[in-house]
């Protein structure tokens, strides 16, 4: 488990990265941010109804603060798709699921 600085640092230069490009019609961020995107009704516009997950975690609420604050929507969540096609990370005991990676696109 990461640092709460270290994460802030991270996202902090995520948040940079996609300032230096703003000049770019269309941006698009890839990543594994271990960050569970729940479907909080307040934020449906950025996230969509097809989450695997019901709340988020500490990463979820960062990097959706971020897409909420830069006018990014996850467009992993967005589209209906059966759970067992969603999850992107397994535990090795086979038992736990999470949804971790995710792509956001500028609106």
């Amino acid at each position: 488990m990461k640092s709460d600085d270290s994460k802030g640092s991270f996202y902090g230069e995520l948040e940079q990265m996609f300032d230096y490009f703003s000049k770019y019609h269309m941006k698009i961020q890839l990543g594994d941010y271990n960050a569970r995107v729940g479907r909080e009704i307040i934020f449906k516009l950025t996230i969509g109804n097809e989450s695997l997950h019901q709340d988020s975690n500490d990463n979820g609420v960062r990097i959706r603060n971020i897409a909420t604050s830069k006018i990014l929507v996850f467009k992993s969540t967005m589209f209906l798709h059966q759970n067992t096609h969603k999850y992107t990370w397994t535990s090795p005991d086979g038992k736990t699921y999470n949804q971790i990676d995710h792509i956001l696109i500028h609106r």
